[in-house]
């Protein structure tokens, strides 16, 4: 493996890949007789399913979106569940880094639409993993329940293809729409990502120049579930 890929193997500020609970769950999840594509697979269905997708679970320290947190959450928002993703391939020798988009994303709740102003999402994050010569995108935000309580397909992910969200539901209504490409990162671009949610969600983030970074409206944690309930009734 050249200088330039070793670079995605290296742990970082959020992709803390080297930490004891990452590395003891990446050598749970893998098999050192299976394929780079094989255990990528698998890490990416267990980020997917067994850590629920929350985006009021999102904080607004870096320290809140790094991997051993959603570990220690049970859940996340799409980007640090492809945080955890990232660090779980690295820990297991499998390069990844970080992607980010702009989209509309018809998956919301009305407190959350209240809240941010906009169905844009800005700087949307999903995994991508170098399989076989080649990047491959890996989206592993939505769990299978929430896609069977909004009627959504679920995104799949079998290490040959970009696994992207679809760009309409199972009965045919728009879910996700990509507006726009933000690159791939070796890490979380914390400081930028500040920066477009403070100008785009005001009503959300504490402005720019509170330098304790903390949320100002982001709804509690708890009330996800609830909401998603009363949204699908």
């Amino acid at each position: 493996m050249n200088e330039n890929m070793n670079l995605y193997l290296q742990p970082g500020p959020c992709v803390n890949s080297e930490a004891p609970a990452i590395i003891e769950l990446a050598l749970s999840l893998t098999d050192p007789e299976k394929t780079d594509r094989e255990n990528a697979v698998s890490l990416y269905y267990h980020v997917r399913d067994q850590y629920r997708y929350n985006p009021y679970a999102m904080g607004a320290s870096r320290e809140d979106w790094r991997a051993t947190e959603v570990l220690k959450a049970g859940e996340g928002w799409c980007v640090p569940k492809a945080v955890l993703l990232a660090a779980l391939c690295r820990a297991s020798g499998i390069p990844a880094r970080l992607g980010f988009a702009d989209v509309v994303n018809h998956l919301s709740t009305e407190r959350l639409r209240e809240n941010m102003k906009t169905d844009i999402f800005y700087f949307h994050g999903y995994c991508s993993i170098f399989l076989n010569g080649n990047w491959l995108k890996a989206t592993p935000a939505f769990n299978l329940s929430l896609c069977e309580k909004f009627n959504l397909q679920p995104l799949e992910f079998d290490g040959t293809k970009d696994s992207l969200y679809h760009e309409f539901d199972q009965s045919g209504n728009r879910h996700m729409e990509y507006v726009n490409d933000r690159g791939e990162h070796l890490d979380v671009p914390y400081e930028e990502i500040m920066e477009v949610f403070s100008k785009y969600y005001p009503g959300m983030m504490a402005t720019a120049a509170d330098s304790s970074n903390t949320a100002a409206n982001i709804p509690d944690p708890s009330q996800w579930e609830e909401d998603v309930e009363r949204e699908i009734m």
